[in-house]
Formats: C-alpha cells, structure tokens, sequence
C-alpha cells in the first residue's frame, strides 16, 4: 500500500442536528448545492467542490466552462462521461451521484470528492516507492480498464493524471470524457469523426486536434483510425508502466511532431536498458510488450497484464 503525507482533511464530526434535520417539503435540485471552490480546470470543463445541503455532505461538481455551455458536442461529451462514470460501479472507479441542469438550465454531475494524490504527484516524488507499490497502482488501474473493457467501454486517456490514489490507498481511473462506447448493433456512437478531438493544445496541420495526451497515445489513436478498440488503452496503461519503471516517459521531446513521429516509427529503450534502476526483466519485457505498434503485438486484455504482474513477477522481500 502506498503511504505519503496527509492532507489535512480531518474527519468530519456528524451531529443529530445535521443527520436528522427535516427534508424541504419540495425538494429542489437547483438550489441543492452551495460554498463552490474550484478545485482543478480543464480545457473545457470546471471541477469544484460544494457543499449538498440535503445530504450534508461535500462532493465534487463538473460543469463546462461558460464559453463552451452552449457547445452541443461538449455537452453530449458531459453527459456521456457522467452516465459512463455512473454505469461503471467498480472499486476503482470514481463514484457519480447525480446529474442534472443548474439555475440556467446548464448540465453537472457530482461525484464523490476524494482527497488525494494524482498518479503524477506521486512521479514527482517516485524514489520514494518501490516497485512493488507502483505495480499495485498499476494493477488496479487495469482492474478498472478490464472492467470498463468487459461492458464495451474503451476509455482513451489513461494518464498519470487520470489516476488517483486516496488517502485509504484506494486508487481510482478518472475521466471518462472521452470514452468510447458503440450502438448495440457495433457502430461506434455519435459518428466519433462528428465529435471533434480533445484539445491538448497542438494542432496537427489539416488533421484537428489530437484525443488524449500526447506522451500515453496509442499509434492508432495518432492516426485516428475509426476502429480503436481496447488494445490502444493497453498501449497507454504500458506508457504509464514505463513511467513508473523508470521515471520517463517512452519518448520525449519538446516539439510535439517529433514526439508523434516517434511513437508512429521509434521503439523506446527497454525498462532494463536503464541498469541504475534494476528494472526486472519480467516487468521491462511486458512494458514493451504493450508498447507494441501493432496492436495485435500487445496483451489481448487487462487481465492479461494483470496476470503477469501478479504472477510472473515476485517482488523481493
């Protein structure tokens, strides 16, 4: 289990008063939550935490930005990642309580606010933690992805930065903005080519912009093929395993063009390359494994990466 310094997020004392005080005869979801504080901004979206007052509880809030409310595909991708976020009940996902229209008319969801550290945060400081600890991070976030997987979901954003470790050593995969579901009879929903790409603030000449974040994305997910399935998550969960292995991401660079042409055509030195680290074999070989550019190179499954984890690898005592 991972330990690290606690926030100071003392449990709160629940009183009669509170737990037993009288529901409003009509209960109104407009005026349901106040206190808003921002927590984090995306590129499109505003993450706050409120207070619910008919529960009495603090959760987490996420609604657009004001400049894309009215933005008709950022809006169909809200409610897709509240009702995928809410669908997917798993230990390792992020419980969603409800979704709704505020005092404007403008879509939210709340979910349960969880006070941690972000996979990333945790990189920043990886020296602390051993190996042991950094694959259990990982295999929890492939009980997700295997989850998520098994109900026609392929998530398409695994990052250090969509992965949060409570402060009970819970780990959760967060957003599932741009996820990718199908109509029951196999079509990919929405026309994915009519739901423009995340914008990560580099635009590919005469191509849009790039889904996810450059440094984790599939070669297929580069390219844009329309069949993405969810072999690209397992490339990005092996980009995060190197990560976590050696403190670097596979490729790097600063111009971004560079960086695509290398994930397309470059094979990244193996984990076990960098003999400073003792990265065991068993662990480097299953990284590049799912760093493979063909996809059919890669694990067949979540639970396949997990398997070798858990039972081709041995940490020392």
């Amino acid at each position: 289990m991972l330990h690290f310094p606690q926030r100071n997020n003392a449990t709160p004392q629940l009183y009669a008063d509170e737990t037993d005080a009288p529901l409003p005869e009509t209960l109104n979801p407009k005026i349901r939550y106040a206190y808003f504080s921002t927590i984090a901004t995306g590129g499109k979206s505003l993450i706050q935490s409120c207070r619910d007052l008919y529960l009495g509880r603090t959760v987490c809030y996420k609604t657009l930005k004001p400049e894309f409310q009215k933005d008709a595909t950022e809006n169909l991708r809200l409610l897709r990642e509240a009702r995928i976020s809410a669908m997917l009940q798993h230990p390792n996902t992020m419980p969603t309580y409800e979704i709704g229209r505020d005092n404007r008319g403008h879509y939210f969801f709340t979910m349960k606010l969880v006070h941690g550290y972000t996979l990333r945060e945790l990189f920043n400081y990886r020296q602390r933690y051993d190996f042991s600890q950094l694959m259990n991070v990982i295999v929890q976030v492939g009980n997700a992805l295997g989850y998520a997987h098994s109900a026609g979901v392929v998530h398409r954003d695994i990052k250090p930065d969509n992965v949060l470790i409570g402060p009970y050593g819970e780990v959760l995969l967060l957003d599932w903005g741009l996820a990718k579901v199908w109509h029951r009879e196999g079509a990919p929903a929405s026309a994915e080519s009519n739901l423009p790409d995340l914008d990560i603030g580099v635009t590919m000449t005469n191509a849009g912009k790039l889904q996810g974040s450059v440094m984790y994305m599939s070669p297929e997910q580069i390219d844009r093929e329309p069949d993405i399935d969810s072999r690209s998550d397992i490339y990005s969960l092996g980009a995060v395993m190197y990560e976590a292995l050696t403190g670097r991401t596979p490729f790097t660079g600063q111009v971004v063009r560079k960086i695509l042409e290398d994930v397309r055509d470059k094979v990244p030195d193996a984990p076990s390359h960098f003999g400073n680290l003792e990265v065991p074999k068993v662990l480097s070989e299953l990284t590049m494994s799912c760093l493979s550019k063909n996809p059919s190179g890669r694990p067949g499954s979540a639970e396949e990466v997990i398997r070798i984890i858990q039972h081709n690898w041995a940490p020392q005592p």
